[in-house]
């Protein structure tokens, strides 16, 4: 019994004819298109990356900013 991978029933399910070219060893035509869009995907995700750390790094900042202004108000108020 053959076993069915989970590419090839992707394959297979978003178009039947992309499986069988490729179970016949048929590259795509559209190569370069094909490099060029997970090219930007791969630019995408390290932007979105970046954008999620900087924020952390903001609210972080924010953070130590706002603790750091309680306890100068504190010691303002009620040190010596």
């Amino acid at each position: 019994m053959k076993t069915i991978n989970a590419s090839d029933l992707g394959t297979y399910l978003y178009c039947r004819r992309a499986w069988w070219y490729r179970k016949q060893g048929i590259e795509s035509g559209n190569q370069d298109a094909m490099a060029a869009g997970t090219e930007h995907h791969t630019q995408h995700g390290r932007k979105v990356f970046v954008s999620g750390a900087l924020r952390l790094i903001g609210w972080l900042l924010l953070l130590g900013g706002l603790i750091t202004l309680a306890l100068v108000l504190t010691l303002r108020f009620f040190g010596t």
